[in-house]
C-alpha cells in the first residue's frame, strides 16, 4: 500500500511535503482535500477524523507502519528524514541542522501562518476587511519575513547553491512554496536576489517541478 497524502494543490504546507517526498524518491497517493469547495472539505466529519485540526497536509503511512496518520508539515518531513533513505534533507552536523531548522521555521512558523487561508478568510469575512487591505496585510508580512530571510542567507558562508550548501533540503522545501504564493499575490520580490537565485536553482530539479501546484491532480 502506498502512503496517502491528504493535500490541496495550493497549500504551502502540503507543497513542502510533496517536495520532500520527491527528494526522497518516494511514491505516494494524493487524496485531494479542497479547502474552498463546499465551505472547505477539511471541515467535514470524515476529514476531521483523519486530522482533528482540519488542516492539510496529513500523511497516512503504509499499513506496515500501523497506518498511522502524521500531521504538521515539518513533523512529516522530519519523520521522512529519520525513516527513509534518499537525499538527506538535513546536514550531518548539529550546527548545520540547527541553521536549516531555523531557516525553515522562520518561514513555516513565523511567516506562513500570517498568510494562511483561514487567516485571510477571517480578515475578510469576519472582520470585514476589503480586498485591498487584505492584500496589503499579506504583502506586509511577506516583505518582513523575506527581508529577514534574505539577509540571513546573503550574509552566511553556509549558503550555497541552495539555502544550505549545494544540496537542497528542508529549508528549500519551505522557501519555494512561500515564494510561489508571494508571486501569486503579486508581492514585490526584486529586493531578494539571494532568494531568487536559490528558488531558480530549485525549480530546475525534478522533485520541485513535480510538486508544483499546477502539476497536482486536483489543480483547478
Amino acid at each position: 500500500m502506498t502512503a496517502k497524502l491528504y493535500s490541496y494543490f495550493r497549500s504551502s504546507a502540503a507543497y513542502r511535503v510533496r517536495i520532500a517526498l520527491g527528494l526522497k524518491g518516494l511514491d505516494w497517493q494524493t487524496v485531494p482535500v479542497h479547502l474552498l469547495q463546499g465551505g472547505g472539505q477539511q471541515h467535514s466529519a470524515g476529514y476531521r477524523a483523519t486530522n482533528p485540526q482540519a488542516l492539510v497536509p496529513a500523511l497516512q503511512l503504509d499499513e506496515g507502519e500501523g497506518a498511522a496518520v502524521l500531521t504538521q508539515s515539518l513533523a512529516i518531513i522530519e519523520y521522512l528524514e529519520e525513516t527513509r533513505g534518499g537525499a538527506p534533507l538535513l546536514p550531518p552536523d548539529a550546527l548545520g541542522r540547527a541553521r536549516v531548522r531555523a531557516l525553515a521555521q522562520s518561514i513555516a512558523c513565523d511567516l506562513h501562518p500570517l498568510n494562511n487561508l483561514r487567516v485571510l478568510a477571517y480578515l475578510k469575512h469576519t472582520l470585514g476587511v476589503d480586498d485591498e487591505a487584505k492584500n496589503a496585510w499579506y504583502a506586509h508580512w511577506v516583505a518582513l519575513g523575506l527581508s529577514a530571510l534574505e539577509q540571513s542567507l546573503a550574509t552566511s558562508s553556509a549558503t550555497g547553491r541552495y539555502c544550505h550548501g549545494d544540496t537542497p533540503g528542508l529549508a528549500d522545501c519551505c522557501l519555494v512554496p512561500q515564494v510561489y504564493n508571494a508571486r501569486r499575490f503579486n508581492c514585490p520580490l526584486d529586493g531578494y536576489p539571494t532568494i531568487a537565485r536559490i528558488v531558480a536553482a530549485c525549480d530546475e530539479l525534478p522533485a520541485f517541478e513535480a510538486a508544483a501546484p499546477e502539476r497536482q491532480p486536483d489543480a483547478a
